[in-house]
């Protein structure tokens, strides 16, 4: 087993903040442009409040000089939105009162909901945000898990992404709070916690996920969490990294139904790459994604259907025939069937970056 690293400190750092769920951010106005909006509309208000007044100045009492001009309209208006009110100017006459009663009042309410609209903001965004989390809990299933969001779960994400899973169903679980930031950053739902724990599992719905790819940065981190999500999930399809091949056996025990051994896959990479540089090369590409060549797999076409494997239009590697996995060169791989799977050497298309967190 390795020394402990970045599972273990980002763990450590958060182990005071509880599991949650942080779902993408929408775009927000600036601060600036939000209070001059509501300046504008208070100033708003104000004025529409004035008009009403001196329209109807004449039925108004004036303590002071019996008579209201535009100045004591303003003045009226101001501290009658305020909720100040002096007493000094009343409305006296049925019309003014009726107006104070349907205009001037709701006016006033909204003048004061406009005064204290930071604090009503945030208990709308938390009720807004409330809402949201509750939706996306009733709406998601068959979703992917993605447990790790360093260069093995950014990788891994990019290459479902690149064959069309959609980012609203992928959930990312990490205890780091910001690795979780840059998910949301690039537009993905993530939980905060320590995945060996089955209520951040749940918290993520891993008890409805179709498929769970475990990309932690140790080995026995990865054991713990193939056993606690396949404890909670017994039909999902789990995959499993780990570092030292040692390892494997005991990712496949636990319930993993594959397991991809990291170390021995980049030193056969470089040893392929010191005997034959091309080939290596080669290897590499089909690696990385999102350019040259990739690996897809895809259903057999109509037009595929009873030709042999060399004749479709595309490389075949194997065919996947039931349960079965079937080379290029095997003799039961041709003629294709039409309920047959191939997997294929294609010319890759460009994949967008993910943000790279500060910490891998």
């Amino acid at each position: 087993m390795k020394l402990p690293s970045r599972d273990i400190m980002a763990r450590q750092a958060d182990e005071k903040t509880a599991p949650r769920v942080k779902l993408p951010r929408r775009e927000v106005e600036r601060p600036l442009r939000q209070v001059g909006k509501r300046l504008l509309m208070a100033i708003g208000v104000l004025f529409v409040t004035i008009l009403i007044v001196y329209v109807d100045r004449g039925g108004y009492h004036d303590n002071a000089d019996e008579t209201l001009d535009f100045l004591d309209a303003a003045y009226y208006a101001t501290v009658t939105l305020s909720t100040t009110g002096y007493g000094d100017i009343v409305p006296y006459s049925d019309s003014a009162r009726l107006a104070n009663i349907l205009l001037v009042t709701p006016l006033r309410v909204l003048f004061l909901i406009i005064l204290v609209g930071t604090t009503l903001e945030v208990l709308t965004e938390r009720t807004r945000e409330e809402f949201r989390l509750h939706r996306w809990r009733a709406t998601l299933r068959d979703h992917t898990v993605i447990v790790g969001f360093g260069t093995k779960g950014r990788s891994a994400i990019q290459t479902l992404c690149a064959t069309g899973l959609r980012k609203d169903h992928i959930v990312i679980v990490d205890p780091s709070s910001k690795v979780i930031e840059a998910a949301n950053a690039d537009g993905f739902v993530g939980v905060i916690g320590d995945a060996t724990r089955s209520d951040v599992l749940l918290r993520a719905e891993v008890q409805k996920a179709r498929q769970i790819v475990i990309a932690t940065q140790r080995d026995d981190t990865a054991v713990l969490v193939t056993l606690t999500a396949r404890q909670l999930n017994k039909g999902a399809k789990i995959v499993a990294a780990v570092r030292e091949e040692e390892n494997a056996p005991l990712l496949r025990q636990s319930g993993a139904d594959a397991v991809i051994t990291s170390a021995s896959a980049a030193g056969r990479l470089l040893g392929l790459s010191v005997l034959s540089p091309s080939a290596g090369t080669v290897m590499e590409d089909l690696i990385q994604q999102g350019s040259g060549l990739d690996l897809v797999e895809r259903p057999v076409t109509k037009a595929e259907a009873g030709k042999s494997v060399r004749e479709t239009k595309d490389l075949v590697v194997s065919v996947l025939r039931g349960h079965r996995l079937l080379g290029y060169d095997d003799p039961a791989a041709s003629p294709l069937q039409l309920t047959d799977r191939v997997i294929t050497i294609v010319r890759a298309a460009p994949v967008t970056p993910l943000t790279t967190p500060d910490q891998d």
